[in-house]
């Protein structure tokens, strides 16, 4: 019985979702734990000096190498 939204319930139970939906998911936490990283570095950078920097610097380069692979096989294409 349809109540709240007003769409009827689909017939079976089980519904197919895209694997998009997921890899997009796993795609965003990876990400928002590269900032839960960032944040205490930020807070001690000027202890850790230019050390710090380049370690920083390799850690984002490293996610952007694994964004730009991401970006040309296609995951985040949405039209397909």
């Amino acid at each position: 019985m349809a109540y709240e939204c007003g769409l009827s319930v689909p017939e079976s139970e089980v519904s197919k979702v895209p694997i998009k939906f997921y890899l997009t998911a796993i795609l965003f936490i990876l990400f928002d734990i590269e900032v839960i990283f960032m944040y205490p570095w930020a807070l001690v950078l000027r202890q850790l000096g230019m050390f710090g920097f380049i370690q920083m610097l390799s850690f984002v380069l490293v996610l952007t190498v694994g964004l730009v692979y991401v970006w040309k096989k296609g995951v985040l294409n949405w039209n397909d």
